[in-house]
């Protein structure tokens, strides 16, 4: 078996035999080469010498190399980057693999963004606007930026202004990668490009601007979201990604365990109440919130929706969006959707007190109530309701349960082995489930996943249902700690549990339950 360790892997899928004996190898393709090294050394010298930039550490370049005894490639590299080159011993098929995979993506988009003169915030707009034009070579890039994005499934699109570069992130299952340095000019035809767009201020600098665009691309159809707000370096924009062929998940496609998804059902089946999900931003809380909706009866019943943004659009389904310069908040479309003789409401978010009194009212007079709130977890919820000004009693009449959830990634079933985790990642798993065990899937890093041994998330969830134990102490003013308790008691699987049952399973790894889920319980 083979053990995982927070420094390089040398762990290689390379023949052995490329290298020379003894030497220990870098698995060079769980890298991830820095924008900066790359630019050092163009492709044609990386192929020449079967090389490949990793990063750049003070004034010294650590390169892998399938011969690092290589002098003259060594003093080659060292005069092109003006650099002492540290070489790292890696197999040649995988420096060739990562060549391909690191240069070939984005080689033309810093090309394209190389004949783009400076253009300072302060240039006039007119000038701005040509170079963002669609015919520009900033128009073509961008197109090139986003149809990478979509290839490596990425959700959203981070274009950061800094000191002396652009950097473009992916944010890729749940986690940024740097992907491409630009050249700092091209900074403000870039932006304004996405502001035209979004049908966005190109002239205005200073305050947050928010768009909205779609792209054909790959064979898909993109909805993107596009969010600017002006940083000490100049403004920054984030692309939200949707694939609107998706369309909304299953119930079963959310990954709850078959017990949890069975109380969850249960609850969705109320002809009354309030079923709330909670969870950070980025949690999956949206997703839940419409894979309930779709597995409604929208023909016998009247479902309206009430949201910012609306993400996907569903058959039969009556769905408003916000807009709060018409004056339409979550608030007074709620007042207005109870006289629309509605049978289920789903509000996108409770954020203030009015929403939360006219939402928890709706759910007291008929109407089945499906809403988040920003919440750590489930008992959280139910403080954070007496935090927006809705009394205890009417919590306890009027919401049925509550969903705490987070995402975590799923290992690459095409490269999963077994490992042997750190003690930390052992301990934590003994601690929730009482069980010893110190090997488990982990994705070694393939295509498939781009190096990262994880392909996709699935959900981990904890489940309340608010009964008549539970309302006697919230009635009562008991602790979160003595209601969390009590719910463990009736049968309630913790957040934390729920995620150590899919690393036992395989799903996920301990280290994503540590990173993302593991609260202390």
């Amino acid at each position: 078996m083979s053990k995982r360790s927070k420094d390089m892997p040398v762990e290689s899928t390379a023949d052995a035999g490329e290298l020379l004996p003894g030497m220990p190898r870098l698995n060079v393709l769980r890298q991830t080469p820095t924008p900066e090294a790359l630019q050092l050394i163009p492709e044609s010298l990386a192929r020449k010498y079967n090389a490949i930039p990793l990063a750049i550490v003070d004034n010294t370049l650590q390169v892998a190399m399938a011969n690092p005894d290589d002098v003259l490639a060594i003093e080659a590299l060292a005069a092109r980057t003006k650099k002492r080159i540290e070489p790292v011993p890696a197999a040649a098929a995988d420096i060739r693999e990562a060549i391909d995979f690191n240069y070939t993506a984005f080689a033309e988009i810093a090309n394209r963004f190389s004949s783009v003169g400076t253009t300072p915030e302060t240039t006039a707009p007119e000038v701005i606007t040509a170079e963002a034009a669609d015919d520009s070579p900033v128009a073509h890039a961008l197109n090139l930026v986003i149809e990478e994005a979509v290839k490596a499934r990425a959700s959203d699109i981070h274009i950061e202004p800094e000191v002396d570069r652009l950097r473009v992130r992916y944010r890729i299952d749940g986690t940024l990668h740097d992907v491409i340095s630009l050249p700092l000019g091209a900074h403000a035809a870039l932006v304004s490009r996405i502001k035209i767009l979004g049908g966005m201020n190109i002239a205005d600098h200073r305050r947050p601007q928010d768009g909205q665009f779609s792209v054909e691309t790959v064979g898909k159809d993109i909805d993107i979201r596009v969010a600017t707000i002006s940083t000490v370096h100049g403004e920054m924009a984030v692309l939200r990604l949707l694939d609107k062929s998706l369309g909304a998940l299953s119930l079963s496609q959310l990954g709850f365990l078959p017990e949890s998804r069975e109380r969850f059902e249960q609850m969705l089946m109320a002809p009354y109440g309030m079923v709330l999900i909670s969870g950070p931003t980025g949690a999956g809380k949206t997703t839940t919130l419409y894979a309930a909706i779709n597995s409604l009866d929208n023909v016998s019943r009247n479902i309206i929706t009430i949201e910012d943004p609306v993400e996907y659009r569903f058959a039969g389904v009556n769905q408003i969006q916000i807009n709060p310069r018409a004056g339409l908040t979550f608030a007074t479309g709620l007042r207005s959707i109870v006289r629309l003789d509605p049978d289920v409401i789903l509000v996108g978010e409770i954020r203030d007190s009015e929403t939360a009194q006219i939402a928890i009212q709706s759910a007291l007079t008929g109407h089945l109530v499906l809403s988040s709130v920003h919440a750590n977890d489930t008992v959280g919820v139910l403080f954070r309701l007496i935090d927006l000004g809705v009394e205890p009693f009417l919590i306890c009449s009027g919401v049925i349960g509550i969903v705490a959830q987070r995402m975590v990634r799923r290992v690459c079933p095409y490269c999963a082995h077994s490992v042997t985790v750190p003690l930390v990642e052992q301990i934590a798993y003994n601690r929730v489930t009482g069980e010893e065990r110190s090997e488990f899937l982990c994705g070694d890093g393939c295509k498939a996943c781009v190096y990262t041994g994880y392909l996709g998330r699935t959900g981990v969830f904890e489940m309340l249902m608010v009964t008549d134990g539970i309302r006697r102490l919230l009635l009562s003013g008991a602790s979160a700690a003595e209601i969390r308790a009590q719910a463990i008691g009736e049968g309630m699987v913790t957040l934390v549990r729920d995620s150590m049952l899919k690393a036992k399973a395989g799903t996920t790894t301990p280290y994503e339950v540590l990173r993302n889920a593991y609260l202390g319980d």
